[in-house]
């Protein structure tokens, strides 16, 4: 009898706590509810309307027509299309290799206690602060061959046609593009270089590692998923590198420097051709999910395992 007295009120606790954590999931629930009203809003619906008209004939201002498939056979059989998106994996992969070594060890290094790493962190990130036409149009005057710094400075291994010439201004443009961004990385590696538990750097001093072993052994494998991250945000927003190119180059040095970002607007803005650039903005948005996913693949299942100590 004494048991099933005691086992009662313990019965009816549990079923309480199970009802009050019912009630906090449902209040949660409801604070998602603005997020996905603005994801549907400003995501989901701008993005239903570019598929549809990849189907459409719009020049912009006139009526719209039906065009159904035209638009996509036209543009997948454009030798400019695969111009484009070959620039855009050179960009995508020059940028990344770039990038990354540069941002992983300035990470590292900007995480140290010392104040100086501290202020150095901060004027590292400046860059980031500047818009990319900003930044473009500096470059631009900067490495103008004949009032730029070649003259200003006397230095005339500066003194080139860096806009005029294919491979000039394809380094030109992965050399802004790292300049700019590498900072923003930069911040996700010190990020990831503190949640480091410490004693793993203890534990390997007492056994003798230098800090070289200590950067291949610890610090890489304990980053596997930082570099994921990183390298997710650095590879999908190479896509979008519009801007920047834009003013720096213009797609040129005759097409050199259009990648698919921009052939999307010369396409739509200046040959008035809204249903071929939609198809182009939907290719982008496929890739860009295709690569995402294949680097979130990348970190399996437990994406934080590696840093739980850490946290």
């Amino acid at each position: 009898m004494s048991n099933a007295v005691s086992t009662a009120p313990r019965t009816t606790a549990a079923r309480g706590q199970s009802e009050q954590t019912e009630k906090r999931k449902a209040a949660l629930a409801w604070l998602t509810v603005p997020a996905l009203f603005f994801f549907l809003v400003f995501a989901v619906v701008p993005l239903a309307g570019v598929f549809i008209l990849s189907f459409a004939d719009w020049d912009g201002i006139g009526a719209i027509g039906i065009a159904g498939m035209d638009n996509w056979f036209s543009v997948l059989a454009d030798p400019g299309l695969y111009n484009a998106l070959g620039l855009t994996f050179l960009i995508m992969i020059a940028s990344w290799l770039v990038q990354t070594p540069i941002s992983l060890l300035l990470g590292v290094f900007t995480a140290g206690s010392q104040r100086y790493r501290a202020a150095l962190a901060v004027l590292y990130f400046l860059p980031l602060l500047l818009s990319s036409a900003a930044v473009a149009i500096a470059f631009k005057a900067l490495l103008d061959p004949n009032f730029g710094l070649a003259t200003g400075l006397g230095l005339p291994f500066l003194a080139q046609d860096w806009l005029g010439v294919p491979h000039l201004a394809l380094g030109l443009v992965i050399f802004v593009i790292a300049w700019q961004f590498v900072p923003f990385h930069t911040l996700i590696y010190q990020g990831g270089v503190r949640q480091i538990p410490k004693s793993l750097y203890e534990a390997a001093e007492i056994d003798g590692a230098g800090i070289i072993k200590q950067f291949f052994h610890i610090t890489l494998p304990q980053l596997k998923y930082t570099i994921i991250t990183s390298s997710t945000l650095m590879v999908v927003g190479s896509l979008t590198y519009f801007d920047l190119i834009f003013v720096l180059t213009g797609g040129g040095p005759g097409n050199s420097t259009r990648i698919l970002a921009l052939d999307m607007y010369l396409r739509g803005f200046r040959a008035n051709l809204m249903g071929p650039a939609s198809v182009i903005a939907v290719i982008l948005v496929v890739i860009g999910l295709a690569l995402a996913l294949f680097l979130q693949r990348l970190g399996g299942k437990d994406k934080q395992g590696s840093q739980l100590e850490g946290l």
